[in-house]
């Protein structure tokens, strides 16, 4: 790579380090937050929730809004909206004030992000280069995630409101990197395109009823969450029917036909709804029933970052001997395994216990997160790269949203009482749920094997 690409591509590494490192942090403040906020299991779950949501809701806007106003702008303005309200986070006093602040930032960064991919994949060309550079911009995101997970138990050791001040500090250094390394690419031609709000607001509001008619499943009445789960699934019909009669469709839904895409896009979904839920979990298990320190926590969970060091070096060659498809599968199986080997969890594991499973976690997403990158890109047309990033990570974030809210509701339903042992019940029945997402998303991967493709070659 010549040394503009390298400059481009540190900076957009920067930004998805940013955002691993944020989620990591906040994830293992959340003990912290309720006791200090006092906030419900239910409540402390849209702490998260509200950050993914407003991600997911708004990534096909997002995507769509970097291919027809200019990458470059919309990376640099949405990174600065992100570093505000990242800090807003910090100041709140009341639980409602820092949902509202993840919600925002989740936007910020629904329009930040594909941006950047966008870049990645306009900047290099397709296969080799742009194969290295998208492996080394997941592997630079599992090693923010990492990152944070030790950071965020210092910071939150001192006070857990320094956890919303360290993104602040980093998303500046990123915002001034980027002004000055960032080339300014010409402005889009005026077709007269424009982005389709009302397919915006269409797919964000099933998303957010959706997983909110899943969450309140256990302290709302069944026809309560009947009539929000089918309002959800009424706005994504309403979505599709938009899409189809709309001149400027936010997603051309030709762009569907693609099996490799919603192949990678559904099990991209149900990987990160199974990740999620589960360290929403481990984080409760640790710190609330064991009584483990923040610091303590982080350092357990730690393992998990071995894909900072796997995916930048085992998965392209990997990929490079047998192909996207098998690596992909490879390690969708892997999360199976862990999954099934943290079920019989007990009040008295040792850490010695849980390691396997949080080893092959982190073996997981090495394998699969950064070839399913290359799988949902692969292929699209340079003018809708942006949409191809955009449905990525929407299904990501979507993923996330629904699996925390799919594992705290099976968590209430399930602790009767008080005490370790309700505790305890409560966390094994709401573990099911990670395995069960895991094995859906192995099961869907694995019909990519059957049309066997040479290997694409990636660049050591």
């Amino acid at each position: 790579m010549t040394k503009r690409e390298w400059g481009v591509l540190f900076v957009l590494c920067g930004a998805i380090f940013l955002e691993g490192i944020d989620i990591a942090m906040l994830n293992i403040a959340l003990p912290a937050i309720r006791a200090d906020l006092g906030m419900s299991t239910g409540e402390l779950q849209w702490v998260v929730s509200a950050y993914v949501l407003g991600y997911g809701g708004f990534m096909l806007v997002g995507g769509r809004a970097a291919d027809l106003f200019g990458r470059r702008r919309m990376f640099v303005a949405w990174l600065a909206v992100f570093l505000a309200f990242s800090g807003l986070g910090g100041f709140a006093e009341e639980g409602w004030v820092l949902i509202v602040a993840r919600f925002v930032t989740g936007v910020a960064a629904a329009f930040m992000t594909p941006a950047g991919l966008s870049i990645i994949t306009t900047s290099f060309a397709e296969g080799a280069a742009r194969n290295r550079a998208l492996l080394i911009y997941s592997g630079t995101a599992a090693g923010g995630f990492s990152v944070g997970l030790v950071v965020g138990g210092l910071l939150t050791a001192v006070d857990w409101r320094w956890v919303f001040g360290a993104p602040v500090v980093l998303s500046a250094v990123v915002l001034i990197a980027a002004l000055v390394l960032i080339p300014a690419s010409a402005r889009p031609e005026r077709t007269g395109r424009r982005v389709d709000l009302a397919g915006g607001i269409a797919v964000t509001a099933g998303i957010v009823l959706l997983v909110l008619g899943v969450e309140r499943a256990t302290h709302a009445g069944a026809g309560m969450t009947a009539l929000t789960i089918g309002a959800g699934l009424a706005a994504f019909a309403a979505f599709a029917v938009i899409e189809r009669r709309s001149e400027f469709p936010l997603v051309r839904l030709r762009i569907l036909r693609s099996a490799a895409l919603i192949r990678a896009n559904l099990a991209t979904l149900l990987m990160a709804a199974a990740f999620f839920g589960f360290q929403f979990l481990a984080v409760l298990y640790m710190q609330e029933l064991r009584g483990w320190s923040t610091l303590e926590t982080s350092f357990a969970l730690l393992v998990m970052g071995v894909d900072v060091v796997l995916a930048p070096t085992l998965t392209p060659w990997l990929v490079r001997r047998f192909g996207t498809g098998r690596v992909i599968f490879g390690g969708l199986a892997a999360a199976v395994v862990a999954y099934v080997l943290f079920l019989p969890i007990a009040s008295d594991w040792t850490y010695a216990a849980m390691f396997p499973s949080l080893l092959l976690i982190g073996l997981s997403f090495s394998l699969a997160y950064g070839p399913l990158t290359i799988a949902a890109t692969d292929g699209i047309a340079e003018e809708e790269q942006g949409l191809a990033g955009g449905l990525l990570y929407t299904s990501f974030q979507f993923g996330a949203a629904l699996g925390l809210s799919t594992v705290t509701a099976v968590n209430v339903a399930a602790t009767h009482g008080t005490g370790a042992a309700a505790m305890l019940g409560g966390y094994r029945a709401a573990l099911v749920v990670p395995l069960a997402l895991a094995v859906v998303a192995a099961v869907v991967s694995a019909f990519g094997l059957r049309r066997v493709r040479v290997p694409e070659t990636v660049a050591a």
